[in-house]
């Protein structure tokens, strides 16, 4: 890595994107700052659907006309597309209360809103539309899919006012949001998962069910994997205030193996259903999660 590169990688950390001025400037730095030329659209021609048939009209071209009809009917028809966007996109973040919690100096919630608002900025870029969903126990928010600069500037004003909210409810989400969008196209969900996992697939396996991609982006804070900590702590479910007092070294064995397995249960099943899961913690710089995002994108394409 050059000089350059690592002095932009320092500038990055999520604890420093996160004191800047707006969430404009943050998005525009994450995206043009380091992830600008990476990537050719991962997302380009998605969404070009057919739609219908029509008469070919002489003189046009002859590249969309169906010779399979032709050879059937001694008739030509041309093949008719929709193409309204290179990709309709739906960003699902939660913003529960688990998510306000930090062991350093940026909360879930707020690395949430900074990577929703970089996606958003990266494929408005490019022309794609982009809605937003955030939720806790209930769907909070909702904007429609829009492609245009001045739907981003109010995405990232949405973005930027979010505050935590209640306690989490993600399948009932999944299924509601779902079951609304009409048009097949990527669904992006942002969350701790602090919810029940055969309930979260289930969430997700509807949108697999309807023809969408599914990107997911597990978001922890260090300390939520390893349990790191020193002496005696008093334990509080930001979600239910239920307290807990204990010697956390007592508990990390088991702690961790319990992690771990549920972690690996959620690897093995979006993989099974052709998600793309994506461990991440706060304290990763946000350049390194979202190139690696776009990586599997080239992949699933």
């Amino acid at each position: 890595m050059s000089p350059k590169e690592t002095r932009l990688s320092e500038f990055l950390r999520p604890e420093v994107v996160s004191r800047l001025a707006n969430m404009d400037l943050r998005a525009r730095l994450i995206v043009e700052g380091f992830i600008a030329g990476l990537h050719r659209s991962p997302y380009h021609g998605f969404s070009v659907e057919f739609a219908e048939y029509r008469q070919y009209n002489a003189g046009e071209s002859t590249r969309n006309v169906d010779w399979r009809i032709y050879g059937k009917t001694d008739r030509y028809y041309v093949k008719v597309f929709e193409d309204e966007t290179n990709l309709k996109a739906s960003l699902l973040l939660d913003r529960s209360a688990s998510m306000d919690f930090t062991s350093g100096e940026v909360t879930k919630l707020r690395y949430g809103a900074l990577l929703s608002a970089a996606l958003s900025y990266l494929m408005i870029k490019q022309r794609d539309a982009v809605g937003l969903v955030v939720f806790d126990e209930r769907i909070n928010t909702i904007i429609p899919h829009r492609s245009v600069r001045r739907h981003l500037l109010y995405l990232l004003k949405t973005l930027e006012a979010l505050t935590p909210g209640a306690r989490t409810e993600i399948s009932s989400t999944l299924h509601a949001v779902a079951e609304r969008i009409k048009r097949r196209g990527l669904v992006v969900l942002v969350s701790d998962l602090f919810d029940e996992p055969e309930r979260v697939i289930g969430g997700l396996k509807h949108f697999r069910h309807r023809g969408h991609e599914i990107v997911l982006f597990h978001l922890l804070d260090p300390i939520e994997l390893t349990l790191d900590v020193r002496g005696e702590v008093r334990f509080v479910d930001r979600e239910t205030g239920e307290k807990l007092r204990a010697q956390p070294w007592f508990l990390q064995r088991d702690y961790r193996r319990s992690v771990s397995e549920w972690i690996s249960w959620l690897e093995r099943e979006c993989k099974e259903n052709a998600i793309d899961y994506n461990l991440i913690t706060t304290e990763t710089p946000f350049d390194q999660a979202l190139v690696s995002y776009l990586s599997k994108r080239r992949r699933l394409r």
